[in-house]
C-alpha cells in the first residue's frame, strides 16, 4: 500500500509564506478515512467504540472531527473533560480514567460532564 501525501511541496511552501512557523497541519480527510477504516475493521463487534485519548492531541477541531465519526473521548483530567464538553460530548461519549483523588472525583461527579 503506497501512501499519497495529502498536499504538495508547492502548497506547503505557499502556506509557510502566509503563516508563521511553527504550526501543525492536519489532514481532515485522512483522519476521517482512518476512523472509518477502524470502525470497518471492527464492524463484526457491534459494541465496538473507539475512545480518542484527548491527552494525545487536545485540539477541539480534531475532537469535533472524531466525534462526527463516532468516536468517544478518553479523558484523564478535568481540562480534558472540559474540552470534551465544549465539543458536545455527553456522558456516554466519555471514558474517564485518572489518578485524581476521591475528593477531586467527587467534584467532577457534580459537573455536567459526568
Amino acid at each position: 500500500m503506497s501512501k499519497v501525501p495529502f498536499t504538495t511541496k508547492e502548497k506547503l511552501e505557499e502556506i509557510i509564506k502566509q503563516i508563521p512557523t511553527p504550526f501543525h497541519i492536519y489532514d481532515e480527510k485522512g483522519i476521517r478515512e482512518t476512523a472509518r477504516k477502524l470502525y470497518d475493521a471492527f464492524s463484526w463487534n457491534k459494541g465496538f467504540r473507539e475512545y480518542f485519548a484527548v491527552k494525545a492531541t487536545p485540539n477541539p477541531y480534531i475532537m469535533e472531527i472524531l466525534k462526527e465519526e463516532g468516536c468517544g473521548f478518553d479523558c484523564s483530567s478535568y481540562t480534558e473533560l472540559m474540552l470534551s464538553d465544549k465539543v458536545g460530548a455527553k456522558q456516554h461519549d466519555i471514558m474517564f480514567s485518572s489518578n485524581a483523588t476521591p475528593e477531586r472525583i467527587s467534584s467532577l461527579l457534580t459537573s455536567s460532564a459526568l
